[in-house]
């Protein structure tokens, strides 16, 4: 949803129906037409060098901890069900995928519902909260997606899945939960939302990357993820977020492009 009400095309002498379609059908040309955000060239930049490093640490760390520390980690964990990972079992939901999406879909959906109603300001502060939460859905399902494609051509094994604390237990293509443990969709969720939310709301960044870092562990007390797999999910999730985040700016929905490519909110 756009953020400015001249920018939506609608008028509050029209019917429920016809606002409420005219404000859809202008959020979707809003995200699909072209780029039009001056300096996006240095955005485009700054986007390929922050998303090559990610990838270049994700490169090195996942071999590393799949060699080096993903066996020993299962071993110091608590047992399943142990009472002592009763704090993992209260946060873990909180980084579910299909969880926070809904959540996200759904405060869209009242945020549309309610726009016709609303007139002048308060319509105004709608619909740039309703820009902010729109970015934030689509930072996360962006990356989600690709790890669900990911998680089908790897296969892999979630702890003793097969018996026993085996990191190297992949068998492609299976399609089954039991062989989708890489990546992480809890840690790609809590990755994303944690740089969406720091990149709308600065002051936000830290308490949510400690969130996100929590949820991550979570995995790990569960033995539901091996550590190579939430940090594959974190680097696809901050990536995914980030290109997301430059294809607002570039169209000037919510962000804007500072002369050096930075993107801040508008």
């Amino acid at each position: 949803m756009v953020y400015e009400l001249r920018k939506v095309g609608t008028s509050e002498s029209q019917s429920y129906p016809a606002q409420l379609f005219a404000l859809i059908g202008r959020s979707a040309g809003q995200l699909t037409r072209s780029p039009t955000a001056p300096h996006r060239a240095a955005a485009t930049r700054r986007l390929r060098t922050q998303a090559l490093w990610l990838l270049a640490i994700g490169a090195v760390l996942i071999p590393a901890l799949m060699f080096g520390f993903d066996a020993t980690e299962i071993s110091l964990m608590p047992p399943r069900g142990a009472p002592s990972a009763w704090p993992a079992r209260a946060i873990t939901d909180f980084g579910k995928d299909s969880y926070v999406l809904m959540a996200l879909a759904a405060a869209l959906i009242v945020m549309a519902l309610a726009y016709p109603v609303l007139q002048g300001s308060a319509r105004n502060r709608l619909l740039r909260f309703a820009t902010h939460v729109e970015y934030l859905f689509f930072a996360l399902a962006l990356p989600i997606a690709f790890s669900e494609v990911i998680k089908y051509v790897v296969g892999r094994g979630r702890p003793f899945v097969g018996g026993k604390a085996n990191p190297f237990n992949f068998a492609p293509f299976t399609g089954t939960e039991a062989y989708f443990s890489f990546p992480s969709a809890h840690s790609v969720t809590a990755f994303a939302l944690a740089l969406g939310v720091g990149s709308i709301w600065p002051r936000w960044r830290m308490p949510m990357f400690i969130y996100a870092v929590a949820i991550a562990l979570s995995r790990l007390v569960m033995l539901a993820h091996h550590p190579s797999d939430v940090v594959g999910g974190a680097v696809l999730g901050l990536v995914g977020a980030l290109a997301m985040r430059a294809w607002f700016a570039g169209r000037e929905i919510g962000f804007t492009i500072e002369e050096n490519g930075k993107i801040v909110p508008r």
